[in-house]
């Protein structure tokens, strides 16, 4: 059963529930690093409801946590620091930046079990720093088995852009790939209907997908997919897969 089945027969008992979708967050603390900026980016992991605004899920340690860059595929596990959000299990890392370039940020999660859903979901999801101005480097391929490939380069963009991008399955293009989106509320926005939290858009028979962004900030895009395979849920059940390719990307509002 696809999640959107799942959520249709559950319908009545949630009907009061708002509608939020499960983003991983992976946030940097700058997605443009200047030479005069000094070169430590903090990076945020949490496992919540962007637009809503949380509440967040707990987060177990990820499987894989590195980064694409000038020094190639660099595995950043030990610079996990652990955090609460929501009261829930989170992370935080300090990486520094020492070479001008394009760093694509990734992580590769533990699956996480939705019991509401029946599913367990893993989002495999990156983000791009630029550097120093080094502007090479913004759509490499992290090799995730589900991925999205940026068509637009994910920084520098402002608020209205056009957003573009492939959605990949083992390093092919996914043909009407539904890509689910959110904008990473910062309080100043109020939802005023259901519909409004997760943007949801289908990607064209080359599994292409555009989006205009009209407001700054961080924006979420998850492509999501049933796994080929399932996987042992907590209580040992054999349970179906999401799988999500998950990208964030950051725009400014033109002043």
């Amino acid at each position: 059963m696809t999640r959107l089945a799942t959520i249709l027969l559950m319908a009545p008992l949630l009907w009061h529930a708002p509608a939020a979708a499960h983003f991983l967050e992976l946030i940097p603390s700058r997605d443009i690093v200047a030479q005069t900026d000094g070169r430590t980016v903090r990076l945020d992991l949490a496992f919540t409801h962007p637009m809503m605004g949380g509440p967040a899920m707990a987060m177990e340690r990820p499987l894989r946590f590195g980064v694409l860059g000038p020094h190639g595929d660099e595995d950043l596990m030990a610079t996990l620091a652990s955090r609460r959000v929501d009261g829930q299990p989170a992370f935080q890392a300090d990486y520094t930046l020492r070479r001008p370039g394009d760093h694509v940020f990734y992580v590769d999660p533990a699956p996480y079990w939705e019991p509401a859903e029946g599913v367990m979901i893993v989002h495999y999801t990156k983000v791009v720093v630029s550097a120093f101005g080094g502007g090479e480097g913004w759509d490499a391929s992290v090799g995730f088995p589900v991925e999205i490939e940026p068509l637009v380069r994910p920084y520098g963009l402002w608020t209205g852009n056009l957003f573009r991008g492939v959605v990949k399955r083992g390093g092919n293009p996914v043909p009407f790939a539904e890509v689910e989106v959110e904008w990473r509320n910062d309080g100043s926005v109020t939802v005023p209907a259901d519909p409004y939290v997760t943007q949801v858009i289908r990607a064209d028979a080359d599994g292409v997908f555009a989006y205009a962004m009209p407001r700054a900030g961080w924006w979420g895009f998850a492509a999501l997919m049933e796994g080929a395979e399932t996987m042992v849920n907590p209580a040992g059940e054999a349970v179906p897969v999401e799988q999500g390719a998950l990208m964030w990307v950051h725009t400014r509002d033109m002043k």
